[in-house]
């Protein structure tokens, strides 16, 4: 297996991973930047991005991240094609292999693998991708103003999700596949006394549909083994918040994570519980899952690996 070594990996090419090349290569570190499986992350699934700062007209995800990635090209940041399958974190430098085939050694790691939302396995979800169907409310949730949506979820991200968007659209579904809510007592109480939102219990999703864009969704009711009721509802947006799915696996044996699998920083900071690595962006936050605040842990992270290798005598 070809070996080669690198003073500074960074892993992942969304908002985090470009940042942190962005700086990384500033500072004369040579970064190299895998991009992973899904070049440019989440955001590329995103027809447009009006939350981003410097973009006052919108921008679409994908050329959003393109810009991204010219400006860390234009610094020297060395972006390759490729994904991390497999990591040796035991002792420095760090071990991660690329595609089964070539292992990069590193004085410096960065992490920022992303994560990736959960979705209903609907083949319709891929067919309205972009036209419809969402996993970021807060993403997304602007281009739905005064027309109608469904969230799928009953957790707290669900509730959340849906009173974001009652603000905007004009009738919002909460589609929940359980008799009950579980999210806190809390976010029950306000979805249960916001208007505009209606709970439907005991309904899973099955379909998707709509000629010009998504114009509706198909529901299957359930009345008690073997009665099942279809239902189908006019939507112009339908929204997943059934959680997402940190991209940590191989990491899971050297780093720690919490019990969804997000890896588990210093707080405030992008240190993991190894000298040298890094974690930044979704890889490492449950809470906000932002492009701005992915590119701000990015940054920190580029910062603090600067420091770590002119600490350590690695860098010139």
């Amino acid at each position: 297996m070809d070996k080669e070594r690198v003073g500074c990996l960074i892993i992942g090419s969304g908002p985090a991973g470009y940042t942190a090349a962005i700086y990384a290569s500033r500072a004369n570190m040579s970064p190299v930047l895998y991009e992973g499986i899904q070049p440019g992350g989440q955001l590329t699934a995103t027809t447009e991005v009006e939350n981003f700062p410097g973009y006052p007209q919108g921008v679409s995800g994908t050329e959003m991240m393109e810009d991204m990635k010219r400006q860390a090209l234009r610094f020297g940041a060395d972006v390759r094609a490729g994904t991390a399958t497999g990591a040796d974190l035991s002792a420095a430098p760090y071990k991660i292999t690329i595609d089964g085939q070539r292992v990069i050694e590193t004085d410096a790691l960065i992490i920022a693998t992303g994560a990736s939302a959960k979705y209903l396995g609907l083949p319709d979800e891929q067919k309205y991708a972009g036209q419809g169907v969402s996993a970021c409310a807060t993403c997304d949730g602007f281009f739905y103003r005064k027309k109608n949506v469904a969230v799928v979820g009953g957790g707290d991200t669900a509730c959340e999700e849906a009173l974001y968007l009652s603000r905007l659209a004009t009738q919002v579904w909460l589609i929940v596949r359980k008799p009950f809510l579980r999210a806190s007592k809390v976010m029950q109480e306000r979805v249960f006394q916001t208007p505009n939102i209606r709970t439907l219990f005991e309904h899973n999703t099955v379909g998707l549909f709509g000629e010009n864009g998504l114009e509706g969704a198909r529901l299957v009711k359930r009345k008690g083994e073997p009665d099942e009721e279809t239902v189908e509802i006019a939507i112009d947006g339908f929204f997943l918040a059934i959680g997402h799915t940190p991209n940590s696996g191989i990491f899971k044996p050297w780093l720690e994570t919490d019990g969804n699998g997000y890896i588990l920083t210093r707080p405030g900071t992008p240190y993991t519980a190894l000298p040298g690595v890094w974690a930044a962006g979704d890889v490492a936050d449950p809470v906000y899952r932002q492009a701005v605040t992915a590119a701000a842990s990015g940054c920190k992270a580029a910062i603090e690996a600067e420091r770590y290798l002119r600490r350590h005598c690695l860098l010139e």
